[in-house]
């Protein structure tokens, strides 16, 4: 069971040979906990938990029953209000891949954050969302710049003509709203909207405009994005997202 979880699991990210390094686990090793010739010692097997925030019952019951215990989104409760736009995020309308975001710097006054975000479909059918903060960033708050503390999650829901999403860092140590609406474009692949972020009043700058340009599924157009991603300045930008940012205009 615990392999099959684990193979469960693996199959959110693109490359297990990331994941390993991102656990800190030979990949041998962890591909042989997959195929359940290997099980992992008591500190190995509470990171893997700790990772994908699941519990020691990961080792008895399959994962998919497991995330579905305590849905808060599809409790009676939400069903025909938050859980409705999440289940009415259909692929056609908002596609899973690899996007490229732009945005101003909420910490760097002057600068802007070029950044990759993943998208993709749960087998539940909820569209998540899920990159890392750029390692400039992070530095200049004097956080840690470690793939587990810069990494970010969510999950993404249909909203009228566009998309919201609602992302967090681990343990909810940030959040922010995002709100994109389609930009008719030749290709059809930029989104237009707007990041807040949840800090107290006289922080600074709480919401921004954002581009998000879908680069399809594949990884060379992703790999190439990620390698350009961090702090930027205006004159670097790429020249639609520039346009479509209209940095000297404020934002309201």
């Amino acid at each position: 069971m615990f392999g099959t979880n684990l193979r469960k699991l693996a199959q959110l990210y693109p490359s297990v040979s990331e994941l390993s390094r991102q656990l800190g686990i030979n990949r041998t090793q962890f591909n042989r906990y997959m195929s359940g010739e290997s099980f992992p010692r008591p500190d190995v097997l509470d990171r893997i938990c700790s990772f994908f925030d699941v519990d020691a019952r990961i080792l008895l019951e399959p994962v998919d029953t497991i995330g579905s215990q305590g849905q808060i989104l599809n409790s009676p409760f939400l069903t025909d209000f938050l859980g409705h736009g999440v289940r009415q995020l259909s692929e056609p309308f908002f596609p899973s891949g690899f996007y490229r975001f732009t945005r101003r710097s909420f910490i760097s006054n002057g600068q802007f954050i070029v950044g990759l975000v993943q998208v993709f479909r749960g087998q539940d059918g909820i569209t998540f969302v899920k990159g890392f903060e750029a390692r400039e960033a992070m530095r200049f708050q004097g956080l840690s710049e470690s793939p587990r503390s810069r990494e970010f999650r969510g999950l993404v829901s249909a909203h009228e003509d566009g998309v919201a999403f609602m992302i967090s860092r681990r343990r909810a140590m940030t959040y922010s709203f995002n709100y994109l609406a389609r930009i008719g474009s030749m290709e059809n692949n930029f989104w237009l909207g707007y990041v807040a972020r949840t800090v107290r009043d006289g922080s600074g700058e709480r919401v921004t405009r954002m581009v998000y340009e879908h680069l399809g599924r594949e990884f060379g157009p992703a790999l190439a994005a990620a390698r350009s991603s961090g702090f930027a300045e205006e004159a670097d930008l790429m020249p639609y997202h520039r346009h479509l940012l209209r940095p000297d205009v404020p934002f309201r």
